[in-house]
Protein backbone atom coordinates (compact mmCIF):
# COMPACT_ATOMS: atom_id res chain seq x y z
CA UNK A 1 0.00 0.00 0.00
CA UNK A 2 2.91 2.74 0.82
CA UNK A 3 4.10 1.85 -2.74
CA UNK A 4 0.98 2.47 -4.34
CA UNK A 5 0.39 6.11 -2.10
CA UNK A 6 3.96 7.05 -3.13
CA UNK A 7 3.22 6.28 -6.87
CA UNK A 8 0.07 8.42 -6.48
CA UNK A 9 1.94 11.30 -4.62
CA UNK A 10 4.56 11.16 -7.23
CA UNK A 11 1.78 11.73 -9.87
CA UNK A 12 1.00 14.95 -7.78
CA UNK A 13 4.65 16.23 -7.58
CA UNK A 14 5.10 15.44 -11.20
CA UNK A 15 1.96 17.83 -11.95
CA UNK A 16 3.63 20.25 -9.50
CA UNK A 17 6.64 20.25 -11.06
CA UNK A 18 5.18 20.99 -14.14
CA UNK A 19 3.38 24.06 -13.02
CA UNK A 20 6.47 25.41 -11.36
CA UNK A 21 8.73 24.63 -14.63
CA UNK A 22 5.67 26.22 -16.61
CA UNK A 23 5.56 29.60 -14.71
CA UNK A 24 9.36 29.70 -13.58
CA UNK A 25 9.89 30.10 -17.26
CA UNK A 26 7.49 32.38 -18.25
CA UNK A 27 9.13 34.46 -15.60
CA UNK A 28 12.60 34.00 -15.45
CA UNK A 29 12.89 33.07 -19.61
CA UNK A 30 13.70 36.75 -20.64
CA UNK A 31 16.42 36.74 -17.80
CA UNK A 32 17.94 33.81 -19.00
CA UNK A 33 18.29 34.60 -22.59
CA UNK A 34 19.90 37.95 -21.30
CA UNK A 35 23.80 37.26 -21.06
CA UNK A 36 23.88 39.86 -18.03
CA UNK A 37 21.24 38.45 -15.52
CA UNK A 38 21.66 34.59 -16.66
CA UNK A 39 23.74 33.20 -14.09
CA UNK A 40 21.50 35.26 -11.03
CA UNK A 41 18.07 33.78 -12.73
CA UNK A 42 19.94 30.34 -13.12
CA UNK A 43 20.60 30.24 -10.00
CA UNK A 44 16.63 31.13 -9.02
CA UNK A 45 15.00 28.34 -11.10
CA UNK A 46 17.84 25.79 -9.47
CA UNK A 47 17.30 26.78 -6.20
CA UNK A 48 13.06 25.74 -6.94
CA UNK A 49 13.98 23.06 -8.74
CA UNK A 50 16.47 21.90 -5.64
CA UNK A 51 13.66 22.27 -3.50
CA UNK A 52 11.53 19.62 -5.65
CA UNK A 53 14.05 17.10 -5.93
CA UNK A 54 14.43 17.23 -2.24
CA UNK A 55 10.37 16.36 -2.28
CA UNK A 56 10.88 13.79 -4.66
CA UNK A 57 13.65 12.30 -2.68
CA UNK A 58 11.59 12.39 0.69
CA UNK A 59 9.13 10.39 -1.59
CA UNK A 60 11.20 7.71 -2.09
CA UNK A 61 12.46 7.57 1.14
CA UNK A 62 9.44 6.86 3.10
CA UNK A 63 7.20 5.31 0.40
CA UNK A 64 9.91 3.05 -0.77
CA UNK A 65 12.38 3.05 1.97
CA UNK A 66 15.22 3.79 -0.44
CA UNK A 67 18.12 5.12 1.35
CA UNK A 68 20.75 7.50 -0.36
CA UNK A 69 23.90 8.41 0.51
CA UNK A 70 25.33 12.03 1.62
CA UNK A 71 25.10 13.14 -2.11
CA UNK A 72 24.64 16.65 -3.74
CA UNK A 73 23.45 16.40 -6.78
CA UNK A 74 25.14 18.99 -10.06
CA UNK A 75 22.64 21.66 -11.16
CA UNK A 76 22.52 19.72 -14.34
CA UNK A 77 21.63 16.39 -12.69
CA UNK A 78 18.53 18.13 -10.67
CA UNK A 79 17.21 19.61 -13.92
CA UNK A 80 17.55 16.27 -15.79
CA UNK A 81 16.10 14.33 -13.03
CA UNK A 82 13.18 16.65 -12.60
CA UNK A 83 12.28 16.90 -16.59
CA UNK A 84 12.29 12.53 -16.79
CA UNK A 85 10.38 12.91 -13.36
CA UNK A 86 7.81 15.08 -14.84
CA UNK A 87 7.82 12.84 -17.58
CA UNK A 88 7.25 9.88 -16.18
CA UNK A 89 4.71 11.00 -13.30
CA UNK A 90 2.56 12.61 -15.62
CA UNK A 91 2.62 9.23 -17.92
CA UNK A 92 2.00 7.02 -14.58
CA UNK A 93 -0.84 9.54 -13.89
CA UNK A 94 -2.44 8.89 -17.36
CA UNK A 95 -2.03 4.68 -17.03
CA UNK A 96 -3.29 5.05 -13.87
CA UNK A 97 -6.29 7.21 -15.08
CA UNK A 98 -6.73 4.38 -18.14
CA UNK A 99 -6.40 2.00 -15.36
CA UNK A 100 -9.55 3.32 -13.12
CA UNK A 101 -11.38 3.44 -16.17
CA UNK A 102 -10.84 0.36 -16.84
CA UNK A 103 -12.31 -0.64 -13.94
CA UNK A 104 -15.20 1.49 -13.91
CA UNK A 105 -15.93 -0.41 -17.46
CA UNK A 106 -15.92 -3.85 -16.30
CA UNK A 107 -18.08 -2.33 -13.29
CA UNK A 108 -21.00 -1.76 -16.17
CA UNK A 109 -19.97 -4.72 -17.99
CA UNK A 110 -20.88 -6.76 -14.63
CA UNK A 111 -23.59 -4.64 -14.34
CA UNK A 112 -25.08 -5.06 -18.05
CA UNK A 113 -24.61 -8.85 -17.10
CA UNK A 114 -26.62 -8.70 -14.36
CA UNK A 115 -29.27 -6.97 -16.14
CA UNK A 116 -29.21 -8.93 -18.45
CA UNK A 117 -28.84 -5.66 -21.32
CA UNK A 118 -25.45 -7.33 -22.64
CA UNK A 119 -25.82 -10.27 -24.36
CA UNK A 120 -23.46 -13.62 -23.57
CA UNK A 121 -22.01 -13.73 -27.35
CA UNK A 122 -20.55 -10.53 -26.51
CA UNK A 123 -18.83 -11.44 -23.09
CA UNK A 124 -15.60 -13.43 -24.24
CA UNK A 125 -14.58 -10.59 -26.65
CA UNK A 126 -15.40 -8.22 -23.78
CA UNK A 127 -13.06 -10.09 -21.48
CA UNK A 128 -10.29 -10.74 -23.59
CA UNK A 129 -9.93 -6.98 -24.45
CA UNK A 130 -10.52 -6.23 -20.90
CA UNK A 131 -7.88 -8.79 -19.88
CA UNK A 132 -5.33 -7.42 -22.67
CA UNK A 133 -5.35 -4.03 -21.68
CA UNK A 134 -5.19 -4.58 -17.78
CA UNK A 135 -2.27 -6.57 -18.43
CA UNK A 136 -0.60 -3.83 -20.73
CA UNK A 137 -1.88 -1.20 -17.94
CA UNK A 138 -0.12 -3.51 -14.43
CA UNK A 139 3.13 -3.88 -17.12
CA UNK A 140 3.50 0.15 -18.48
CA UNK A 141 3.32 1.04 -14.39
CA UNK A 142 5.41 -1.72 -13.26
CA UNK A 143 8.12 -0.39 -15.46
CA UNK A 144 7.21 3.31 -14.71
CA UNK A 145 8.06 2.40 -11.25
CA UNK A 146 11.44 0.97 -12.26
CA UNK A 147 12.00 4.13 -14.24
CA UNK A 148 11.38 6.17 -10.90
CA UNK A 149 13.45 4.21 -9.15
CA UNK A 150 16.54 4.52 -11.27
CA UNK A 151 16.34 8.32 -12.21
CA UNK A 152 16.16 8.76 -7.98
CA UNK A 153 19.28 6.80 -8.13
CA UNK A 154 21.26 8.46 -10.82
CA UNK A 155 20.14 11.83 -9.08
CA UNK A 156 20.38 11.35 -5.53
CA UNK A 157 23.26 8.16 -5.66
CA UNK A 158 26.11 7.03 -7.74
CA UNK A 159 24.54 4.71 -10.13
CA UNK A 160 25.69 0.95 -10.36
CA UNK A 161 28.64 1.92 -12.72
CA UNK A 162 30.15 4.28 -10.55
CA UNK A 163 29.60 2.26 -7.46
CA UNK A 164 31.12 -0.70 -9.05
CA UNK A 165 34.50 1.77 -9.98
CA UNK A 166 34.37 2.62 -6.37
CA UNK A 167 34.10 -0.89 -5.37
CA UNK A 168 37.27 -2.00 -7.10
CA UNK A 169 39.13 0.56 -6.15
CA UNK A 170 38.46 -0.25 -2.40
CA UNK A 171 39.68 -3.54 -3.33
CA UNK A 172 42.54 -2.58 -5.14
CA UNK A 173 43.82 -0.05 -2.38
CA UNK A 174 42.84 -2.99 0.31
CA UNK A 175 44.35 -5.36 -1.21
CA UNK A 176 47.82 -3.27 -1.71
CA UNK A 177 47.27 -2.30 2.58
CA UNK A 178 47.48 -6.11 3.02
CA UNK A 179 50.41 -6.56 0.75
CA UNK A 180 52.43 -3.88 2.44
CA UNK A 181 51.40 -5.02 5.72
CA UNK A 182 52.10 -8.76 5.02
CA UNK A 183 55.68 -7.37 3.82
CA UNK A 184 56.17 -5.06 7.20
CA UNK A 185 55.42 -8.00 9.64
CA UNK A 186 57.80 -10.49 7.48
CA UNK A 187 60.38 -7.80 8.16
CA UNK A 188 59.68 -7.40 11.80
CA UNK A 189 59.34 -11.33 12.40
CA UNK A 190 63.09 -11.19 10.69
CA UNK A 191 64.18 -8.49 12.47
CA UNK A 192 63.21 -10.06 16.19
CA UNK A 193 64.47 -13.34 15.02
CA UNK A 194 67.62 -12.10 14.06
CA UNK A 195 67.94 -9.54 17.21
CA UNK A 196 66.66 -11.32 19.81
CA UNK A 197 66.16 -14.91 19.54
CA UNK A 198 69.96 -15.30 17.04
CA UNK A 199 71.22 -13.38 19.76
CA UNK A 200 70.23 -15.26 22.92
CA UNK A 201 71.17 -18.57 20.61
CA UNK A 202 74.65 -17.50 20.22
CA UNK A 203 74.70 -16.23 24.05
CA UNK A 204 73.38 -19.77 24.81
CA UNK A 205 76.19 -21.61 22.79
CA UNK A 206 78.60 -19.83 24.27
CA UNK A 207 77.78 -20.42 28.07
CA UNK A 208 77.49 -24.27 27.03
CA UNK A 209 80.89 -23.68 25.91
CA UNK A 210 82.46 -22.22 29.17
CA UNK A 211 80.08 -24.43 30.85
CA UNK A 212 82.14 -27.57 28.93
CA UNK A 213 85.80 -25.77 29.25
CA UNK A 214 85.17 -25.00 33.23
CA UNK A 215 87.52 -27.58 35.58
CA UNK A 216 85.83 -26.43 38.36
CA UNK A 217 82.73 -28.84 38.88
CA UNK A 218 80.66 -25.57 40.74
CA UNK A 219 81.54 -23.26 38.05
CA UNK A 220 80.26 -25.32 35.69
CA UNK A 221 77.09 -26.00 37.47
CA UNK A 222 76.70 -22.31 37.70
CA UNK A 223 77.28 -21.74 33.98
CA UNK A 224 74.89 -24.70 32.98
CA UNK A 225 72.03 -22.64 35.53
CA UNK A 226 72.88 -19.64 33.47
CA UNK A 227 72.24 -21.30 29.97
CA UNK A 228 69.05 -23.11 31.62
CA UNK A 229 67.76 -19.43 32.67
CA UNK A 230 68.84 -18.66 28.99
CA UNK A 231 67.17 -21.53 27.49
CA UNK A 232 64.25 -20.51 28.95
CA UNK A 233 64.40 -16.83 27.98
CA UNK A 234 64.79 -18.04 24.43
CA UNK A 235 61.92 -20.38 24.36
CA UNK A 236 59.83 -17.65 25.22
CA UNK A 237 60.50 -14.72 22.96
CA UNK A 238 60.41 -17.48 20.09
CA UNK A 239 56.84 -18.07 21.39
CA UNK A 240 56.24 -14.84 21.25
CA UNK A 241 57.41 -14.37 17.85
CA UNK A 242 55.26 -17.31 16.75
CA UNK A 243 52.61 -15.67 18.03
CA UNK A 244 52.97 -12.95 16.18
CA UNK A 245 52.99 -14.67 13.03
CA UNK A 246 49.47 -16.79 14.19
CA UNK A 247 48.19 -17.31 17.10
CA UNK A 248 47.55 -20.44 17.41
CA UNK A 249 45.54 -20.20 20.60
CA UNK A 250 42.55 -18.86 18.34
CA UNK A 251 42.06 -22.62 16.86
CA UNK A 252 42.29 -24.40 20.13
CA UNK A 253 40.96 -22.26 23.25
CA UNK A 254 38.96 -19.20 21.11
CA UNK A 255 39.17 -15.33 20.83
CA UNK A 256 38.34 -14.85 24.37
CA UNK A 257 41.35 -17.17 25.96
CA UNK A 258 43.47 -15.95 23.32
CA UNK A 259 42.90 -12.19 24.62
CA UNK A 260 43.09 -13.52 28.05
CA UNK A 261 46.88 -14.41 27.36
CA UNK A 262 47.65 -10.93 25.64
CA UNK A 263 46.59 -9.58 28.77
CA UNK A 264 48.34 -11.77 31.40
CA UNK A 265 51.55 -11.18 28.64
CA UNK A 266 51.39 -7.27 28.87
CA UNK A 267 53.41 -5.45 31.10
CA UNK A 268 50.81 -2.99 31.88
CA UNK A 269 47.13 -4.13 34.01
CA UNK A 270 44.57 -4.97 31.34
CA UNK A 271 41.14 -5.22 31.94
CA UNK A 272 39.20 -7.11 29.21
CA UNK A 273 35.53 -7.21 29.19
CA UNK A 274 34.30 -9.95 26.50
CA UNK A 275 30.78 -9.59 25.17
CA UNK A 276 30.20 -11.98 22.10
CA UNK A 277 27.78 -15.04 22.24
CA UNK A 278 28.04 -17.69 19.58
CA UNK A 279 31.14 -18.30 17.05
CA UNK A 280 32.58 -15.50 14.78
CA UNK A 281 34.76 -16.28 11.36
CA UNK A 282 37.87 -17.02 11.66
CA UNK A 283 38.97 -13.86 9.83
CA UNK A 284 37.33 -11.49 11.99
CA UNK A 285 38.61 -13.48 15.24
CA UNK A 286 42.03 -13.32 13.68
CA UNK A 287 41.80 -9.34 12.81
CA UNK A 288 40.29 -9.00 16.09
CA UNK A 289 43.18 -10.38 17.88
CA UNK A 290 46.00 -8.36 16.15
CA UNK A 291 44.35 -5.45 17.33
CA UNK A 292 44.05 -5.91 20.76
CA UNK A 293 47.93 -7.14 20.46
CA UNK A 294 49.26 -4.47 18.44
CA UNK A 295 47.50 -2.05 20.42
CA UNK A 296 48.62 -3.26 23.73
CA UNK A 297 52.01 -3.53 22.23
CA UNK A 298 51.99 0.32 21.35
CA UNK A 299 50.52 1.26 25.07
CA UNK A 300 53.32 -0.95 26.39
CA UNK A 301 56.17 0.71 24.30
CA UNK A 302 55.27 4.01 23.71
CA UNK A 303 52.16 5.40 25.71
CA UNK A 304 53.34 5.05 29.37
CA UNK A 305 49.61 4.09 30.72
CA UNK A 306 49.40 2.49 34.04
CA UNK A 307 46.35 0.78 32.69
CA UNK A 308 44.23 -0.78 29.55
CA UNK A 309 40.64 -1.23 28.73
CA UNK A 310 40.01 -3.77 26.37
CA UNK A 311 36.06 -3.93 25.19
CA UNK A 312 35.02 -6.85 22.74
CA UNK A 313 31.41 -6.57 21.58
CA UNK A 314 29.14 -8.13 18.84
CA UNK A 315 26.18 -5.97 17.51
CA UNK A 316 24.25 -7.58 14.89
CA UNK A 317 27.05 -8.94 12.13
CA UNK A 318 29.45 -6.29 13.64
CA UNK A 319 31.70 -7.06 15.74
CA UNK A 320 33.05 -4.24 17.73
CA UNK A 321 36.89 -3.93 19.27
CA UNK A 322 38.01 -0.98 21.94
CA UNK A 323 40.86 -0.80 23.34
CA UNK A 324 41.82 2.48 25.29
CA UNK A 325 44.76 3.30 27.50
CA UNK A 326 45.15 6.22 30.07
CA UNK A 327 49.32 7.15 28.14
CA UNK A 328 50.32 10.60 26.76
CA UNK A 329 48.43 10.36 23.86
CA UNK A 330 49.89 11.29 20.87
CA UNK A 331 49.80 8.37 18.53
CA UNK A 332 50.70 8.32 14.79
CA UNK A 333 47.88 6.55 13.01
CA UNK A 334 49.80 6.25 10.39
CA UNK A 335 52.43 5.02 12.02
CA UNK A 336 53.67 1.00 11.06
CA UNK A 337 51.93 -1.02 13.36
CA UNK A 338 48.56 1.07 13.14
CA UNK A 339 49.12 1.30 9.50
CA UNK A 340 49.97 -2.57 9.29
CA UNK A 341 46.53 -2.63 11.68
CA UNK A 342 44.33 -0.66 9.16
CA UNK A 343 45.66 -2.85 6.31
CA UNK A 344 44.40 -6.06 7.82
CA UNK A 345 41.28 -4.66 8.91
CA UNK A 346 40.42 -3.12 5.58
CA UNK A 347 40.66 -6.58 4.07
CA UNK A 348 37.56 -8.10 5.64
CA UNK A 349 35.96 -4.67 5.08
CA UNK A 350 36.47 -3.44 8.58
CA UNK A 351 36.63 0.02 9.54
CA UNK A 352 39.83 1.25 11.75
CA UNK A 353 39.84 4.48 13.77
CA UNK A 354 42.34 5.84 16.14
CA UNK A 355 41.87 8.66 18.23
CA UNK A 356 44.83 9.82 20.66
CA UNK A 357 44.89 13.42 21.14
CA UNK A 358 48.38 15.27 23.11
CA UNK A 359 48.20 14.19 26.91
CA UNK A 360 45.93 11.24 25.90
CA UNK A 361 44.16 9.37 26.11
CA UNK A 362 44.72 6.99 23.19
CA UNK A 363 41.19 5.02 21.55
CA UNK A 364 41.68 2.19 19.06
CA UNK A 365 38.26 0.90 18.06
CA UNK A 366 37.83 -1.77 15.14
CA UNK A 367 34.58 -2.07 13.46
CA UNK A 368 34.58 -5.88 12.01
CA UNK A 369 31.70 -7.31 9.79
CA UNK A 370 30.86 -10.53 10.45
CA UNK A 371 28.86 -11.67 7.22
Amino acid sequence: MSGVAGALLGCATALAGLVYFAVAGGLLGPFLLWPRARVPARRLLVAGARRLAEAERWRRAVFFGDRFPAHRPSDQQVLRYLAGRISSGLLCAVVTALLGFGLVLAGLLAVGLARSTLGWGELPAQVVLGSVLLFLDVQGLFSLAALDARLARECFGPDERELLRRRIGELAASRAAVVRAVDRERRRVERDLHDGVQQRLVALAMLLGRARRARDAERADALLAQAHREAGEVLAELREVAWRVYPTALDSVGLREALGGVAERCPIPVRVAYEVSGELPSPVETAAYFVVSESLNNAAKHSGAEGVVVSVARHGDVLSVRVRDDGCGGADPDGGGLAGLRGRVAAIDGMLDVHSPAGGPTTVTAELPCV
